[in-house]
């Protein structure tokens, strides 16, 4: 019996063993897998971080070389998704044959990085080369050629990579979960990261690193992929995942990839539209596109997610269920958008956060059910065909042609607003031929029904008592003209940007006669950027002078009849529709003047025109003699922004110099003049010139009488500004620092606009001996200085004024900072000639408290005799 016991407790303890090796084999296995899940996450996750990353990248890199015209864009974002569709097309047998795919896709991977790495200097070169061999004015269907080669060319190893990627991560997945629906899933995933790597580039890796340091970093993350596919081992002990067999259940091929196809080119049809509207009442920086990008990718990878845990097994009738809602959800975003002004108005106040809320709100309904829906179709062809890649090369080709359809056909031919309801419709064409395909469309095909009896919304803010009075739309920019309650028209382009008015006729001259009373005998000149016209024409009036405006917007060209600038009395000026960087990049022509307009420093794009790159190009523009004028809009500038740009400046025109365009507080404006060579003037010709019978009668109704009118303007020279721009980041093409400064640029604007020009006033102490030669600021040295220290103490008395006074109250307010002003320069006529006006404006209501202005006016300035004179004449002492 002792015995008997002893074998059976022997047997147990064997079998105890045997059952608690074989669970704690299983226990290992389990987390092994477990642990391999979640590095395949990571890896899916990290790879479309890195390819969001480097589209953001490329994309702004090929803006500079290419220009930012409609059709350049259009060629740029073509190229990109053909490299995706070529790779897809042409690894997917390679990726489906592969014995282990995870080599497949660390070798992908590798090439993408490097790749990365060689585009640090390829793209910039490759567009030095490109702007001159497409010239000035191509014609846009050599442009988007030219736009769509360079991408399809120079990112082509990259681009074919990262379209087999999707493809090779849907099997390394498949194998290590040993489950043959996935495609959703990995979709999911990989697009949530490129939500990450949107949001992380734009807000954290370029505005700290530049375009070369996001680039390294991102070449990186390729690396850590392609070494964690390889140490991950084998994905799976079962081999190749049999799929079933769906050709019963589900498309036909053909229908199947035309249905791809077309959801391809009507998803990006819809994001294009909508960032299109969006810009119109949104902010319109960097951080805006990045923000609707990263709404539409998080939409699209939520949709993936949750049709890979809700909807994968459903059968291929939920394909009619997904279009119909696609279909809705654009509509209800079309409904959305048409009351979407107020809603961002509130929004954008907010900053980043308000923004993303208002693109969420936009993009994240239709987004998921196009992410569910491509989530579905791509399951279908994995299924069918055994990988990912016929889906993903499909869809590409689709998404490749969208931004051309959408603006040259749908825009043209129905606006921005009403082309989302063809998208809608597009989606319900698509819907299986069924039964049930009547009740599924019918709540979609009867909102789109009336929203195209409506007529379509306009987002032009109207102020009270003003109406709108012309509006031209195009693929570029929505311009519009805008009369407010006080009779003053403006130019309005995206519903934001003022470019000029007739209120600011007098002043858009000034900007052109400014420059070009610097230069000795200007003959040619160039203006870029045009507005209203007022500034070109105003330098159209300079006797001699040919003239030359380049325009990014044909919108803005054809509403330039609504402003009626006088007649030109000698050679009209010549317009041309192009981007100003491409532009000078690609002239062979000098001039004499080229003169910058006011660029709105946080528009998205507008940050490329103060570069060093572009200041030195345009420096390569200019004859002998020659001088260039950047205008800045201080209302519209914080202090980086403008030291940054001063840096740029300074590095190309080291003997440059800041100049004011006048006093006014409201819109203050400063002038950095860079000469090709020398840098001062010479007063003795400057005399002479203002009293040319040609000349005076152009530039004296601007307040140009006299020499010291103009030299009075002069705000620094290269020390000053020098010690004023300090140490720190210069705005360049790989380190766009104004770009990314465009969210403290847009607090500006609701900053008073005053606070910049103080600090650059109270900063910068202009000295003679920058401005003239010797003897010359010898003799000038004492006038100008007062004159400027008047000037100074003129601008902080119309910043000091409160609220906004009128009459009575507004003599009693200004005249002490006016009469400070004229203590200390008789000379400074802008404060002597309101005080005279204003003690003539009195002698109608308070003759007591006229004559005691022109007392005061008299004891200021006594050596001038308006003020005498007026006191004899109308009170006898």
């Amino acid at each position: 019996m002792q015995s008997d016991a002893n074998v059976d407790a022997r047997h147990s303890r064997r079998d105890f063993t045997i059952t608690t090796g074989i669970n704690e084999t299983s226990a290992s296995r389990s987390d092994l897998r477990t642990d391999r899940d979640w590095t395949l996450i990571a890896i899916v996750a990290t790879s479309g971080f890195a390819g969001l990353g480097y589209e953001i990248v490329w994309t702004r890199q090929l803006s500079l070389a290419l220009g930012t015209e409609m059709m350049a864009v259009l060629g740029a974002i073509a190229g990109f998704f053909s490299g995706l569709a070529l790779g897809a097309f042409a690894l997917d047998g390679l990726i489906r044959r592969a014995s282990s795919p995870r080599y497949v896709y660390a070798i992908l991977e590798a090439v993408i990085g490097l790749w990365g790495l060689t585009a640090i200097w390829l793209l910039p070169a490759a567009g030095r080369v490109m702007a001159p061999l497409l010239g000035t004015t191509p014609a846009p269907a050599l442009l988007w050629a030219a736009s769509f080669a360079l991408p399809t060319l120079t990112l082509m190893p990259a681009t074919v990579a990262m379209g087999g990627t999707l493809a090779a991560l849907e099997r390394m997945t498949r194998e290590a979960r040993s489950d043959a629906k996935v495609s959703a899933g990995v979709y999911g995933a990989n697009t949530a990261g490129a939500v990450a790597g949107t949001l992380a580039c734009a807000f954290l890796l370029i505005p700290s690193l530049g375009f070369s340091g996001t680039l390294i970093c991102l070449a990186g993350m390729n690396g850590l992929c392609a070494l964690a596919a390889v140490m991950i081992g084998s994905t799976s002990g079962r081999g190749t995942i049999k799929t079933e067999d769906s050709i019963r259940h589900g498309f036909g091929g053909l229908r199947l990839s035309f249905t791809l196809f077309a959801t391809g080119l009507l998803g990006i049809a819809f994001e294009v539209l909508v960032v299109r509207l969006a810009a119109q009442v949104m902010q319109d920086t960097v951080y805006t596109f990045a923000g609707l990008l990263a709404a539409y990718l998080l939409g699209t990878a939520a949709g993936g997610l949750l049709w890979q845990r809700a909807g994968r097994n459903a059968g291929d009738g939920s394909l009619a269920w997904l279009l119909a809602a696609a279909a809705l959800a654009c509509l209800i975003t079309a409904v959305l958008t048409s009351f979407i002004a107020g809603i961002a108005e509130t929004a954008v106040e907010a900053g980043i956060a308000g923004e993303l809320a208002v693109a969420i709100a936009l993009f994240l309904l239709p987004a998921t059910a196009m992410g569910a829906l491509f989530g579905h179709l791509a399951q279908q062809v994995r299924d069918r065909r055994g990988s990912l890649g016929w889906a993903v090369g499909i869809n590409s080709i689709g998404a490749s042609i969208a931004p051309l359809t959408t603006a040259q056909i749908l825009i043209p031919a129905f606006g921005a607003w009403t082309s989302l309801i063809p998208i809608a419709l597009g989606y319900l064409l698509l819907l299986p031929f069924r039964r049930a395909a009547a009740l599924q469309s019918a709540i979609p095909a009867c909102i789109a029904l009336v929203l195209l009896l409506r007529p379509a919304p306009t987002l032009v803010k109207i102020p009270p008592g003003g109406k709108l009075l012309a509006l031209s739309e195009g693929p570029m920019a929505t311009a519009s003209v805008v009369d407010d309650a006080t009779g003053a028209r403006y130019l309005e382009v995206n519903g934001r940007f003022r470019m000029g008015g007739t209120s600011s006729v007098r002043s858009d001259y000034r900007q052109a006669m400014l420059p070009l009373l610097l230069h000795e005998r200007p003959h040619k000149a160039l203006f870029l950027g045009i507005g209203t016209g007022a500034t070109v024409v105003g330098g159209a009036q300079m006797p001699g002078t040919n003239v030359h405006g380049v325009e990014l917007s044909r919108e803005v060209i054809d509403l330039l009849p609504w402003f009626a600038n006088p007649a030109v009395t000698g050679e009209p000026p010549r317009l041309t529709v192009a981007d100003a960087r491409r532009f000078v990049a690609a002239d062979s022509d000098s001039y004499d003047v080229i003169v910058a307009d006011l660029f709105h420093p946080a528009l998205d794009g507008s940050g490329s025109l103060y570069t060093v790159e572009h200041f030195a190009a345009i420096k390569q523009r200019l004859a002998p003699g020659g001088i260039f004028c950047q205008w800045l809009p201080l209302y519209q500038l914080d202090l980086p922004s403008l030291r940054a740009i001063i840096r740029a400046f300074l590095e190309v025109y080291p003997d440059g110099s800041a100049w004011l365009n006048h006093y006014s507080v409201r819109t203050p404006m400063l002038a950095l003049i860079g000469p090709r060579n020398g840098g001062r003037v010479d007063s003795r010709a400057l005399a002479s010139r203002l009293l040319d019978p040609r000349v005076r009668p152009a530039v004296r109704p601007l307040g140009f009488e006299t020499p010291l009118d103009l030299l009075g303007q002069f705000v620094g020279g290269r020390r000053a500004l020098a010690a004023f721009a300090g140490e720190g980041p210069r705005n360049t093409d790989d380190y766009p620092f104004v770009a990314f400064d465009a969210q403290r640029n847009v607090r500006a604007l609701s900053a008073p606009p005053w606070s910049l020009l103080l600090s650059v006033i109270r900063s910068i102490r202009p000295q003679a001996a920058e401005l003239l030669d010797a003897p010359e600021h010898e003799i000038w040295s004492d006038r100008l200085t007062a004159y400027w220290q008047a000037r100074n103490r003129f601008i902080e008395a119309g910043a000091a004024l409160p609220g906004d006074p009128r009459g009575a109250a507004l003599i009693a307010a200004a005249a002490p900072g006016l009469l400070d002003a004229i203590r200390l320069s008789p000379e400074f006529e802008p404060a002597y000639a309101p005080l005279i006006g204003m003690a003539k404006s009195l002698m109608a209501s308070d003759h007591a408290a006229a004559a005691r202005l022109l007392r005061s006016i008299d004891e200021a300035a006594p050596l001038r005799t308006d003020a005498k004179d007026l006191l004899i004449r109308e009170f006898g002492r």
